[in-house]
């Protein structure tokens, strides 16, 4: 997909387009330098231990894999709703999808040493945990392929092969390998078990290729591509490129700490006909939940839209061009 957008001096060059339209993804693109990440992380990670204004703040972290834990919190702190409306960010997003995006969801992905790999995946609607579509396009119903969502991977520090980088297929994100419409089986057990091919990789509780439209089918791992990044660097791409990560074998204190931030344009429907998410052994309730305007303008009204945090800080939506 692309739309045509009066060119920002942040906006992909159209060779950088055509290698993300070829691709599924671009980067690493320097956001933040490293002494800008280190003060930027340390205040983050101060905050992140305060739930009292998260938007989830039932969720029993002992319950499940931490990512539903951590889903939104942009939400609550404020210098996370800057980072997803960063006109570095937003520009290059925006030569993708148009003027007008809204983040939908942002994500904590650590992995600290000891912790396995991610298996290979694609997501298009998300309904590959909950069993519920949380994005729909224009004209797409829940059997359709669609788009799936663009996918903002910042490193919050520093992205080795040692410490668990991701890594990528390069070329896959035009078709699903996967059916979001099966059902996944959680098992908290599974977390750190799994070893496939001599690697140790899972899917924080679930065995991901329970979708598989074929089950015989593997990915093509000779493809693959470790997006090394040094922190403050970050990696676009289509979340329905094939994509995982490496488990961190490294010792010491070495973690891997990812922060994902997931854009749409303004004319998809977000958690349509949802209230609640049960996915990852847990639930949460989206009544604190708003898509957030990170750029341009919102002429749909198809969404619940917030335009300050939990906390009270306004969001700076940039504007378009």
């Amino acid at each position: 997909m692309s739309t045509s957008i009066e060119q920002s001096p942040l906006s992909l060059s159209d060779e950088e387009l055509a290698f993300f339209h070829k691709n599924g993804y671009i980067g690493p693109l320097t956001i933040y330098t490293p002494e800008e990440m280190d003060r930027l992380w340390k205040q983050v990670h101060r905050e992140t231990l305060d739930r009292r204004h998260a938007a989830y703040p039932e969720v029993d972290a002992s319950i499940g894999a931490p990512n539903i834990f951590n889903y939104d919190r942009h939400l609550d702190i404020d210098l996370l709703v800057d980072h997803i409306c960063n006109q570095k960010i937003v520009d290059r997003v925006a030569s993708i999808l148009g003027p007008d995006l809204l983040c939908w969801r942002s994500e904590f992905f650590p992995k600290y040493p000891g912790d396995e790999g991610t298996d290979w995946h694609q997501a298009d609607t998300f309904a590959n945990a909950s069993g519920k579509p949380q994005l729909l396009w224009p004209g797409e119903s829940e059997d359709d392929f669609g788009a799936g969502t663009i996918t903002v991977w910042t490193a919050f520090t520093d992205s080795t092969r040692e410490n668990g980088c991701l890594q990528i297929i390069p070329g896959t994100q035009n078709k699903m390998n996967y059916d979001e419409s099966k059902q996944m089986e959680f098992d908290e057990s599974r977390i750190n078990t799994e070893v496939k091919d001599g690697v140790p990789r899972g899917f924080f509780g679930y065995d991901y290729r329970q979708l598989q439209v074929d089950p015989d089918w593997k990915p093509n791992e000779e493809d693959a591509f470790s997006l090394v990044m040094e922190r403050g660097q970050c990696v676009i791409f289509w979340s329905t490129l094939m994509h995982a990560s490496l488990p961190n074998i490294s010792t010491g204190k070495d973690y891997r700490m990812g922060f994902a931030t997931r854009y749409v344009p303004t004319n998809v429907r977000v958690y349509p006909d949802t209230d609640h998410i049960e996915e990852y052994g847990g639930s949460i309730s989206l009544e604190k939940w708003g898509a957030v305007l990170a750029r341009g303008r919102d002429d749909y009204g198809h969404n619940k839209i917030v335009t300050e945090t939990l906390r009270g800080a306004p969001v700076r939506t940039v504007a378009a061009r």
